[in-house]
């Protein structure tokens, strides 16, 4: 993937030049990038290209572990104690 794909209105990019940026800041222009890629756009392999272009040169900048962490599989649901949990809810 290019990295005008990947990044089309260059929020990752400029994340990176922001000096002092926290982890937070950081989710916050992740989240922001997500909502404005295009739909169908393969999410992981633009999370690649991201890092490769910018994480692989800045390792301890807060962009790179969150853009590592949206490789992270989510852990599956399980399933919440207490007395909802053990109800059937079937009519």
């Amino acid at each position: 993937m290019e990295l005008r794909e990947a990044d089309p209105k260059g929020l990752v990019r400029e994340s990176y030049r922001i000096e002092g940026i926290t982890p937070g800041e950081c989710r916050s222009i992740f989240m922001d990038w997500a909502l404005s890629i295009p739909v169908g756009t393969p999410v992981a392999d633009a999370v690649r290209t991201l890092i490769a272009t910018y994480g692989t040169p800045n390792p301890d900048h807060p962009m790179t572990a969150v853009l590592h962490q949206a490789l992270t599989a989510p852990e599956a649901p399980r399933r919440r104690g207490g007395r909802i949990g053990r109800q059937n809810l079937a009519p």
